[in-house]
């Protein structure tokens, strides 16, 4: 077991927000840091998910660090491989490896009101820290449905974001569970070498034809040679996204001419009306994440192919079966079935000041202030928190942005000097979530008529932000301490619990 260590930040996580965070803490002179991940290595989501066809469907130069841009992307939207290398890379040239303590996942945080700090225990040791930076994102804990009988399937089963690379699927019969982001990059990179492939669809996805090519030599070499064209073509795909929100946000009812164009796309490629009727949504366009590829349609007319329009109900032996009864014998199961958004794992893990977990805080849903801090958990705030999510652009924008907040609270916490920590007030965390939720009503994720997985388990959207990234960059630009309760360590003479001394707008008023 490794020896206990003490730092002044302890971040969870190295994905993009974690080794953001990390790059984020040592340009603001803090050097006093570690990165706890529970993997062997760096790269998040892009590290798990390696599954055939894996790839981003948001544009590569908008989809990197600012402060890193990447003149060599070799393609419109990059692989996951490339995407892997692109954080390594970053992982090096900011000098990030001696802060990394790999196969360390955190097993519990606790707040100690005496200390002013987290016992932090890992599985490759106990730390200690002033603020904890939970980076550890909502795509990172597959979620497999349970269905009756897989337990006792004797072929293959694994999820997407786990995929072995041992197991051949050349000759093989394979069931595809879900028509999501991953599933519709999987169909078509294994169609060809699979026997057969029966796809269980719940719901059809809107899929638009992905604008993907090879950047060549030359336009890599402009963009080494002059940089300012790398942030321009980045500021460009940025802009467009920014004017597409409105149309998201507010006037949902002007999506039907994206809604032809869809369809347009899937016309031309699926002749069989019996199958593009059950390729149609009939929710609104944007409802669910818009998927991207030029490849899905067409692998689903081919012979090998089969799409049940309903769930996998049950499995019976080697025989699967749908919610509508109709069965297939397979000799693997694959699912692409998502991941614990609205029910962050980590927060099981986390114990706030009065003893309670973060996930019986967040019991009745997630909120937190800004996106980042929640009341009861002092000097902890999440990357990638709550209301954070796009449906339309770069994440890595949001991640950034939250940056600037978690550097100005360690600003403002250096700023009040001696032991210190800071700690959201309930009734700023309530107001900030209905700011947030009013806007949400007349968004299309809430209006368009699907059921998605950004809608927590009482159907509140707890994943999306309903407006642009300038907003959010605006409303994360500064920590205001009037939502906060400033902490000091309790006085000797205090009597009570040592939940340490508040002081604030709200002690005392």
């Amino acid at each position: 077991m490794a020896q206990h260590e003490h730092v002044r930040v302890a971040v969870i996580g190295s994905g993009f927000g974690g080794l953001g965070a990390a790059v984020r803490l040592r340009r603001e002179g803090i050097t006093d840091f570690v990165v706890l991940e529970r993997a062997g290595g760096v790269g998040g989501t892009w590290r798990d998910n390696s599954y055939p066809g894996c790839a981003c469907d948001v544009p590569s130069h908008l989809y990197s660090f600012s402060f890193a841009p990447n003149p060599d992307w070799p393609r419109t939207f990059s692989g996951q491989e490339h995407i892997r290398a692109y954080l390594e890379h970053v992982t090096d040239v900011f000098g990030l490896r001696p802060h990394l303590r790999l196969d360390a996942e955190v097993t519990r945080m606790t707040w100690d009101p005496e200390q002013l700090r987290w016992d932090i225990e890992t599985a490759g040791g106990t730390f200690s820290a002033d603020v904890v930076v939970s980076a550890t994102g909502p795509l990172s804990d597959p979620k497999i449905p349970g269905i009756p009988g897989l337990d006792s399937f004797p072929g293959k089963v694994f999820h997407s974001a786990r995929w072995d690379h041992d197991y051949d699927l050349r000759g093989k019969r394979v069931a595809m569970v879900g028509t999501g982001a991953s599933a519709i990059q999987i169909v078509p990179a294994v169609q060809p070498e699979v026997a057969h492939l029966t796809l269980f669809q719940r719901t059809p996805p809107w899929v638009m034809p992905r604008m993907d090519r090879a950047i060549g030599t030359a336009e890599r070499g402009l963009h080494r040679a002059l940089p300012f064209t790398t942030r321009a073509r980045r500021g460009f795909l940025w802009g467009i996204r920014e004017l597409q929100v409105q149309a998201f946000t507010k006037h949902p009812d002007e999506l039907g001419l994206v809604e032809k164009l869809a369809l347009r796309n899937m016309h031309r490629s699926v002749k069989d009306p019996a199958l593009r009727a059950r390729l149609t949504p009939d929710y609104r366009i944007g409802c669910k994440r818009i998927l991207l590829s030029s490849t899905y349609y067409p692998a689903l007319t081919r012979q090998n192919v089969d799409v049940v329009a309903s769930g996998l109900a049950e499995v019976r032996g080697s025989t699967v079966v749908a919610a509508d009864g109709s069965t297939a014998e397979v000799d693997a199961i694959i699912f692409g079935t998502g991941f614990h958004v609205t029910d962050m794992p980590i927060a099981e893990r986390v114990v706030g000041a009065d003893g309670h977990t973060l996930a019986e805080s967040w019991k009745g849903g997630m909120q937190a202030l800004r996106g980042a801090s929640a009341a009861g958990f002092p000097n902890w705030m999440t990357i990638i928190g709550p209301n954070t999510g796009l449906g339309n652009s770069s994440m890595i924008l949001m991640i950034e942005s939250q940056l600037n907040y978690m550097a100005d609270y360690l600003r403002q916490l250096s700023v009040l000097g001696g032991r210190a920590a800071l700690d959201a007030r309930p009734g700023a965390v309530a107001a900030w979530n209905h700011k947030v939720q009013e806007r949400m009503k007349r968004t299309v994720w809430n209006t368009g008529g699907c059921t998605s997985w950004y809608l927590d388990a009482e159907g509140r959207n707890t994943t999306i932000w309903p407006g642009t990234t300038t907003e959010f960059r605006r409303a994360t630009q500064r920590v205001d301490l009037g939502e906060y309760d400033v902490i000091r360590p309790p006085r000797p003479d205090d009597a009570g619990p040592a939940h340490g001394t508040r002081s604030g707008a709200e002690v005392g008023a």
